[in-house]
């Protein structure tokens, strides 16, 4: 019950955030930069669990990291969709789009896994070293975490560098022809 209540405000936030505020945010800035802001928000994330102590509290270590992960993937998921649809064929769009959602669970599986054993592996270094069972298994949760925040802010980068500066806004013509329209309507 704790754990699921944990993760219920992180949960919240991605769906509102997922719902409505991501398509406004792209229909004003773009593709680039939610994702960007989205990807940092989840390495912050995920690099405040990399520091979280053994006797850490809920509020203070687990909490905000869940907010801003919750933050992050809901303004990063639809930019993310957006720009691996936009030049598919609508013919297509079915194809593309079963592709992409594969590729997403395909990706996070396979992130969790080498995540999880990279934790397995350091927990198993640290309790050779002679750190407690928990001290072990917290050092190695806490790398995973750290490298997964590596590649959230690689992942920020790529898409800083490569995806277009091009707006999701419609055009909106300016020799006055949208007026003329509404005239005659």
């Amino acid at each position: 019950m704790q754990v699921g209540l944990a993760f219920l405000p992180s949960n919240i936030i991605m769906a509102v955030c997922s719902l409505g505020l991501s398509a406004r945010v792209v229909t004003r800035f773009g593709l680039r930069w939610p994702l960007v802001f989205g990807l940092l928000c989840a390495a912050v994330g995920l690099a405040l669990f990399a520091r979280a102590p053994v006797a850490g509290s809920i509020a203070v270590d687990v909490l905000p990291g869940m907010l801003l992960l919750g933050l992050g993937a809901g303004i990063a998921f639809n930019p993310l969709l957006l720009a691996a649809m936009v030049d598919v064929d609508e013919s297509e769009s079915g194809l593309a789009s079963g592709i992409v959602n594969t590729s997403f669970m395909m990706g996070g599986a396979l992130g969790l896994a080498v995540l999880a054993s990279l934790a397995a592996l350091y927990t198993g270094t640290s309790s050779a070293g002679g750190a407690s069972e928990i001290a072990a298994l917290n050092d190695g949760y806490r790398l995973a975490f750290g490298v997964g925040a590596v590649c959230a802010l690689v992942a920020a980068g790529l898409g800083a560098m490569l995806l277009p500066m091009q707006s999701a806004r419609p055009a909106t013509p300016t020799d006055g022809t949208a007026e003329r329209a509404d005239q005659a309507a």
